[in-house]
């Protein structure tokens, strides 16, 4: 068969065949100008703990529909096991009591008191001298004596002594005398100084008693307390009329310098008030 035969048989047969196509090159995609809008995304309910994620639906998938709370489930109501603790009860807080009612303004200062021991009662009194009466709490032939005094608490310790006006008034800042009461817990704002105006005569218990009420007596020096005088002796505490106590020792200025009369007059003490 020659050629134009052949060609004209291929013709008739792959008529409106394409025996050879040419491949076009690969277009890139142009920008879209509409961005289509992504899947609307459930928020995640109040009453789920954690969000859950959501693929990616296509543009033509429906959205999930949204689960809406009901009013019962919006706010879930805890619940407490059984094996919790209880809670810890607080307990009642107990009233104050009522404030102690203030010290009447006429009844004076609160001072201390020194606590007397138990004290033996002083011996009988010695037949007087003819001529002389016995002194008694109530009356003495000695009421007349004069007395000064220092200190402003009535009910406290009374120191007897017989010096000049001068040195009573120096008496306060004496060292040996603070020493004496801060040894007993006292302070001299706590005592009353008395000093008897008389050089041989000593102050009757009677006359004090008009003004102080006190029924301790510590007395520096001999024959200052009418009742004590036949009824004594020193650094020997006694009670007088089973109610006043009465303690002598010898002078302020021997006592200063004399450790042994210091001795005495501190056992004496102890017996008297630290017993």
């Amino acid at each position: 068969m020659d050629t134009a035969a052949s060609l004209a048989f291929f013709q008739n047969l792959y008529t409106g065949v394409s025996l050879y196509v040419v491949p076009e090159p690969a277009l890139q995609p142009a920008a879209a100008t509409t961005v289509a809008a992504p899947a609307p995304v459930a928020a995640p309910a109040p009453t789920v703990a954690a969000p859950v994620a959501v693929a990616a639906a296509p543009a033509t998938a429906p959205a999930p529909p949204i689960p809406h709370p009901t009013p019962t489930d919006a706010v879930p109501t805890p619940t407490v096991p059984a094996s919790a603790p209880a809670a810890p009860l607080v307990p009642p807080v107990a009233p104050l009591p009522p404030p102690a009612p203030a010290p009447d303004a006429a009844a004076g200062p609160l001072f201390n008191v020194a606590q007397l021991a138990e004290l033996p009662a002083a011996p009988a009194a010695p037949p007087s001298q003819p001529g002389r009466l016995q002194p008694t709490p109530t009356q003495s032939p000695v009421a007349h004596i004069p007395f000064a005094t220092l200190g402003s608490n009535p009910n406290g310790l009374v120191l007897l002594v017989r010096v000049s006006p001068e040195e009573f008034k120096k008496l306060p800042r004496n060292v040996f005398l603070n020493n004496i009461l801060k040894a007993i817990r006292l302070v001299m704002e706590d005592v009353v100084l008395v000093n008897v105006e008389h050089e041989k005569f000593p102050v009757a218990l009677c006359s004090l008693r008009q003004t102080l009420a006190a029924r301790q007596f510590l007395a520096f020096g001999k024959n200052l307390l009418d009742v004590a005088v036949y009824t004594t002796q020193p650094y020997e505490p006694v009670l007088l009329y089973g109610d006043t106590a009465f303690l002598g020792a010898s002078e302020i200025k021997m006592l200063e310098y004399d450790a042994g009369r210091k001795k005495q007059l501190w056992q004496s003490m102890q017996r008297m008030f630290l017993a």
